[in-house]
């Protein structure tokens, strides 16, 4: 697997975030905080959101962004400040949007991806389960220790 601090080839096109499309992003961005102290120049909103993308675009962990597009953490912190902010559910909203005024939605049936797992530690642990009878809703008992023989040949109960 190659270091992530490698350069990495040329953007491929659907991981590039195209100008038409920044240009529709950039009034939204929040302003800038108050600059509290001296130091590195900003990282540029163009770049912190081209690696944004490109992270939500592959699915790869923050700290496998290339260091090429930027520091994993300042643009996990962008993200951060970006979400909080709301600009992103406002990017969702413009989406929804622009599809419905091209495409049309119907917004009468919808469908959402997920998964579902058995929550190891969450819930009652065997509650009352209606298809059931009463008894067999209740926590099984421990089963019974058998008798053992000790080294001497007598039983013990352990």
């Amino acid at each position: 697997m190659p270091s992530t601090d490698e350069e990495p080839p040329e953007l491929q096109e659907k991981y590039r975030v195209s100008d038409e499309y920044w240009a529709r992003v950039e009034p939204l961005i929040p302003p800038l905080p108050p600059k509290k102290k001296l130091g590195r120049p900003r990282f540029s909103d163009r770049d912190a959101f081209q690696a944004i993308y490109y992270v939500l675009r592959t699915g790869m962990q923050w700290n496998a962004l290339p260091r090429s597009l930027g520091a994993s953490t300042t643009v996990y912190n962008r993200f951060r400040q970006w979400r909080d902010a709301g600009l992103f559910e406002v990017l969702w909203i413009d989406a929804l949007l622009e599809v419905d005024r091209v495409h049309g939605l119907d917004m009468k049936w919808q469908a959402m991806d997920g998964v579902l797992t058995k929550a190891p530690l969450g819930g009652e642990k065997n509650g009352p389960q209606p298809h059931r009878s009463s008894k067999e809703g209740h926590e099984a008992e421990p089963p019974r220790r058998r008798d053992r023989l000790t080294h001497r040949g007598r039983r013990s109960t352990r």
